[in-house]
């Protein structure tokens, strides 16, 4: 049933020049945004300027643009779910011509003495989401080629991090003890609802992809703890480094 998915030998039926009309360009780096609060600080922080709206019937989404230590760099909060993000990648480059994407948020840790204290730069994504399966042929992961990069960035900057693989499912309700078993047998040291499928729609269309997670909640199969997810959702930290990414994102 999923390698029926993927095809790559017929034309889409629906293009986004239908909604938006042809390809624009404002610049070629932009940030993925999933909390509010940073997205809001941003506004409220800084001269930003709103360059596109991505239209949608249960309320559009602008894109901003600003400028940072002499690079201007386009943002927008994305919806969540890894079909939404995948999906609004794609419109914001369509309507931005940016190329590399920097995105970054909260996820849950599957083991915590790992990931406490640390950013995590995901190696591979565990493909539990759908969205994926329609921007790649079948496999159970999908690689996150820029991890190498990232690390490098995050070398130089001297931010504390920790590498390995993630699992994006889009339904956490469904995170049971056994899938979270499973998935810590694989090597999966957090969880997230977005990376696979945004990685899969930024490899078919040729799109650069810089992910970073910060955890809060914990996972075990015992246990949840979410003192943590407030701070990992909203910590206005995880921006300026989403900044600075942005700014040798090109170089690399």
């Amino acid at each position: 049933m999923l390698e029926d998915f993927f095809d790559d030998e017929t034309e889409p039926v629906v293009k986004p020049e239908a909604f938006y009309g042809p390809q624009k360009f404002v610049t070629d780096k932009c940030l993925i945004i999933f909390s509010k609060v940073i997205h809001d600080h941003l506004l409220s922080h800084c001269k930003c300027e709103q360059v596109a709206l991505i239209k949608s019937c249960n309320g559009n989404i602008p894109i901003y643009a600003m400028e940072y230590k002499g690079e201007k760099i386009c943002f927008y909060l994305s919806s969540l779910g890894s079909a939404m993000a995948a999906a609004r990648c794609y419109e914001a480059h369509w309507l931005t011509g940016a190329t590399f994407f920097i995105m970054f948020g909260s996820c849950g840790s599957l083991d915590p003495e790992k990931t406490s204290g640390k950013y995590i730069l995901p190696t591979q994504a565990y493909r539990g989401e759908g969205a994926s399966y329609y921007y790649a042929p079948s496999s159970d992961f999908i690689d996150i080629k820029t991890c190498n990069a990232m690390e490098e960035i995050f070398t130089d900057l001297k931010i504390p991090f920790v590498k390995g693989r993630v699992w994006t499912t889009d339904c956490m309700d469904r995170e049971t003890r056994g899938l979270v078993a499973k998935r810590k047998e694989e090597g999966c040291i957090a969880v997230d609802m977005e990376l696979a499928g945004v990685q899969a729609a930024c490899d078919f269309y040729g799109l650069s992809l810089y992910d970073f997670l910060e955890a809060g909640d914990v996972l075990s199969e015992n246990d949840y703890d979410v003192k943590d997810l407030d701070n990992a959702n909203h910590g206005v930290a995880k921006l300026f480094i989403a900044l600075d990414v942005a700014l040798r994102a090109i170089l690399l």
